[in-house]
């Protein structure tokens, strides 16, 4: 959650930090806020909202010296989102942005509020600061107070610190929170939470490691790892903006749906051979004595684990159990080291997902993780990591990264089931082949996307939905759910549809509306019987099916294949670009819909 900017140099520094906000403006978008030091004077701004509420307040305001500032795009965890919780915070002389939780704030603000400290805000993030004043009035030496702070703090963070008494310095500090220092040839120095903010200003890039801190100045960088001197590993930065940006579309979130059948391209690249599977980046071995797999994610990459577990056990004959991962730190887990540990996470950052990692390791067992960001958290603590390449998903409500997580561990089930014997030669073809066409099946066609967009008009009301699915559509009716939860506000369940005759069909009236997915090659007959039971109880009824269905009151044609994982990625598809085209006639921002943030980097 939250995202992070900074900047040290003599170039604009307003303007580096607005901009670098906006790129993370998905990360947060409660509040924003910049303070900037320029020879003698400190400025600090703060507006609630988006981020075109700072800039309205800061168009007045002017930066043309060397300066150093630092900035904060916010999702609210400690205290509402309003302008006194709005970061930077300020202490007498100093002031502080923070990604992530001071666990141990409530027992530091108590002790510095018996020192005489006042607090103004609701937050963990301003003990920060008072507790680097208190120290600096102490030793009067700044670094020396910002050390002693650090290691008060207990829990997630991502700091950027600036003070009167060191007006041409940035102290930073990294701990379980994503934090990118960049540089340049102009003697530039800058911070961001992810790479998308220095796109066109740094030229190499570092990414800090747990438990780093130090400092910038005009001399450079100085970083330190348990009071030793540490150097850090730059590497250039070659991402191309032009990939964040919509590219003529409406909304992120639509580019994003129409860039899938591009993405699983990539995915699946010198991966998906004409025989078998690859992959290059887990050895020969890797998965001897494993005897079991537990999958640990959260939200939309939860239900990419839960539906690969039907694969998993279906074509690789191997127990497959999933975790929601805030539920499985806490429950006092059995771990047997026979057991792979799989975590799924878009950003790379969640928060419940590195925890429950970080517990797998503990605990000895082989940790595999499936990620789309290069060089985050997950990615550098897992024994081996498959990337699914998707990109920069901008859109708060994952699409492709669910797409590409879904292509991934499609693959790696048939990896296993090389590995093991579990499938013939022949069978393994076939899957391939289904594979090679995932591509054109996402293809978003004009037609398809004109009959959602008409058909949303009927949904805009009513008392709920129920997204229903069998076997492996099960998973798929919850992502459906909550892609319109999402982004809609409106309520909607995912069930499996076998289960609305215990309990939830007694909802069931012509207000409620189903949507029922209907595959041809798994379990038709099945769903088509549990459909019928809701029909005749009056729900309106939208069938997504390759075969008619009559009683239906709405229905989407999908294509007949021969796989069911082919209708799984066109119903995906579907289920997208309703939620999208529901949300967009009722007016929403459908890339930041509310209460919500794109990397949840908090528990």
């Amino acid at each position: 959650m939250c995202g992070i900017v900074g900047y040290i140099g003599s170039n604009d520094i307003k303007n580096f930090l607005l901009q670098g906000l906006k790129e993370l403006e998905y990360r947060g978008y409660d509040s924003a806020g910049l303070a900037v030091i320029e020879k003698d004077s400190m400025q600090v701004f703060k507006a609630v909202g988006k981020i075109k509420n700072l800039e309205e307040k800061t168009k007045d305001f002017k930066t043309k010296n060397f300066g150093i500032g630092i900035a904060h795009t916010r999702w609210a965890t400690h205290g509402k989102p309003t302008e006194l919780n709005a970061h930077p915070h300020l202490g007498e002389f100093s002031y502080v942005v923070h990604n992530g939780i001071i666990e141990n704030y409530k027992e530091l603000k108590t002790e510095l509020e018996e020192n005489g400290y006042n607090f103004i805000s609701q937050t963990d993030t301003e003990t920060i600061v008072h507790l680097f004043e208190d120290y600096y009035k102490k030793s009067k030496s700044p670094f020396e107070a910002f050390e002693k702070t650090v290691s008060k703090l207990d829990g997630a963070y991502a700091i950027l610190l600036i003070t009167k008494a060191a007006p041409d310095t940035i102290f930073f500090a990294k701990n379980g929170s994503p934090l990118i220092i960049g540089k340049n040839e102009k003697n530039e120095i800058f911070f961001a939470s992810s790479d998308a903010p220095l796109i066109g200003y740094a030229k190499e890039v570092a990414y800090l490691e747990d438990h780093i801190y130090g400092y910038v100045n005009k001399e450079g960088i100085k970083t330190f790892l348990e009071k030793e001197e540490k150097n850090l590993e730059f590497k250039p930065l070659t991402a191309n903006k032009e990939l964040a940006q919509k590219g003529g579309f409406r909304f992120f979130m639509e580019k994003e749906i129409y860039e899938q059948s591009r993405v699983i391209s990539e995915t699946m690249m010198g991966r998906v051979k004409a025989d078998k599977i690859e992959f290059e980046e887990i050895e020969e071995g890797f998965f001897t004595e494993i005897e079991n797999i537990k999958i640990c994610a959260c939200g939309t990459s939860y239900h990419a684990g839960l539906s690969a577990s039907y694969l998993f056990e279906r074509l690789s004959k191997i127990p497959t159990n999933v975790e929601i991962a805030s539920e499985f730190r806490y429950k006092e887990p059995i771990l047997n080291k026979k057991t792979l540990f799989i975590v799924i996470s878009q950003s790379g950052e969640t928060a419940d997902t590195l925890e429950a990692l970080k517990m797998a390791k503990n605990a000895g067992l082989k940790t595999l993780a499936i990620c789309n960001v290069d060089n985050s958290s997950i990615v550098r603590m897992a024994d081996r990591t498959i990337l699914t390449r998707a990109g920069i998903e901008k859109g708060v409500a994952s699409t492709k990264a669910f797409a590409t997580q879904m292509m991934v561990l499609w693959m790696l089930s048939l990896y296993l089931a090389q590995k093991r014997a579990t499938l013939d030669k022949e069978s393994i073809s076939k899957e391939i082949d289904s594979m090679l066409h995932i591509p054109k099946v996402l293809v978003v066609e004009t037609s398809l996307h004109e009959k959602i967009k008409r058909l949303s008009k009927r949904y805009l009301h009513g008392h709920g939905f129920f997204y229903i699915g069998r076997d492996i559509f099960y998973p798929l009716a919850l992502e459906g759910a909550l892609k319109l939860k999402e982004i809609s506000y409106l309520h909607a369940e995912g069930y499996p549809a076998g289960e609305m005759k215990h309990g939830p069909i007694a909802l069931a009236d012509p207000e409620l509306f189903t949507i029922a997915l209907m595959p041809k090659n798994l379990l038709y007959d099945k769903i088509k019987s549990n459909v019928e039971e809701l029909s005749a109880r009056d729900s309106t009824i939208l069938a997504i099916s390759p075969l008619e269905f009559d009683i239906a009151d709405d229905f989407i044609k999908i294509k007949e294949y021969n796989h069911y994982m082919l209708e799984y990625f066109e119903m995906m598809l579907i289920i997208q670009l309703l939620a999208l085209e529901i949300a967009t006639r009722l007016g929403n921002d459908v890339d930041m819909p509310r209460n919500l943030a794109k990397s949840v980097t908090v528990e």
